[in-house]
């Protein structure tokens, strides 16, 4: 009778666990068929198309390696595209950074009217990218664009920026500098969890506002540096609306990011196939780049918790 008994509260546990198992999943499944579906799904798909010949209207022709092997071999512009974005992730990525760290010091304040000002600089990270912006920019940088005008005030003579195969490229990245916002707000919030203590004590040992910036204020918030440089990083190597919208790759392929190129072989040129390929060497370069920022993370990273590096 007791074993019977015993085998009767396991067999309800089981059910009762069971039960809860099934209610749990029944309310991640939306999230779960999205993630399969949307995700997963097109990305085993799009790793089987860049081992093919596919023209998205016929059924595609297996041909192994030969869309990597021509993408690094006989593609210029496959190499234009990496050396532009390399030097567009770069260029933008620190500068970026670097000013949204600069702002978010001048907001670490009790001012008033502070909340205000914060959502004023935060509004360019929301409309940066978009087609209206593309085009406020591209006339700001034209030919009789605002920052020709006042080049002419001072008598200097300007040009097309956005056209000059020299500058058309730092155009773009003053646009992404310039969507400083995002990284901002997370900077902010990092400065607002490090003790002020520390600053009393540091001034109290005489130390300059410049070295309480280096011994105190980057390692407490290396952590929050990590995180926002991994993010943009990322989103470097992904860029598109710039290029697409304001240059269109242009000139002579100065502007042509990774992105675009990838969208001119899969919807300008029906090469699915190649496309595909495209997108799983930006996966690999972006794995890589990641990979190294978490590894050297160790040696400067500071995590209050483990006492140091």
């Amino acid at each position: 009778m007791r074993k019977n008994r015993t085998n009767g509260m396991k067999l309800r546990k089981l059910r009762s666990q069971t039960s809860i198992d099934v209610i749990g999943f029944s309310f991640i499944s939306p999230w779960l068929i999205g993630f399969l579906g949307f995700i997963v799904g097109p990305m085993l798909a799009s790793l089987y198309f860049s081992f093919t010949d596919y023209d998205l209207l016929s059924a595609p022709t297996w041909i192994g390696l030969d869309n990597y092997i021509n993408m690094f071999t006989n593609d210029e512009r496959f190499i234009q595209a990496l050396k532009v974005t390399f030097i567009f992730v770069f260029g933008s990525v620190p500068l970026k950074l670097a000013f949204a760290l600069f702002v978010a010091m001048l907001f670490n304040t009790k001012r008033k009217g502070i909340g205000l000002y914060r959502t004023m600089y935060y509004v360019p990270s929301i409309l940066g990218g978009s087609v209206a912006i593309a085009v406020v920019w591209r006339q700001l940088f034209g030919r009789d664009g605002a920052l020709n005008d006042i080049l002419a005030f001072f008598g200097f003579e300007g040009t097309s920026w956005v056209t000059h195969p020299d500058y058309a490229l730092s155009t773009l990245i003053i646009l992404v500098v310039w969507q400083f916002g995002s990284p901002m707000l997370i900077f902010l919030a990092g400065l607002k969890a490090i003790p002020y203590e520390l600053y009393e004590a540091a001034a109290v040992d005489g130390a300059s506002p410049f070295l309480q910036f280096i011994k105190i204020t980057l390692p407490m918030l290396s952590p929050v540096i990590f995180f926002n440089l991994v993010m943009q990083t990322i989103q470097g190597f992904m860029a598109f609306t710039q290029s697409f919208l304001i240059t269109n790759g242009g000139p002579m392929d100065r502007t042509l990011f990774y992105a675009v190129y990838l969208y001119e072989k899969a919807f300008a040129h029906f090469d699915m196939g190649y496309a595909s390929a495209l997108a799983w060497v930006l996966l690999i370069i972006c794995a890589v780049f990641t990979t190294f920022i978490f590894k050297t993370a160790k040696s400067w990273v500071y995590y209050e918790s483990e006492g140091g590096n």
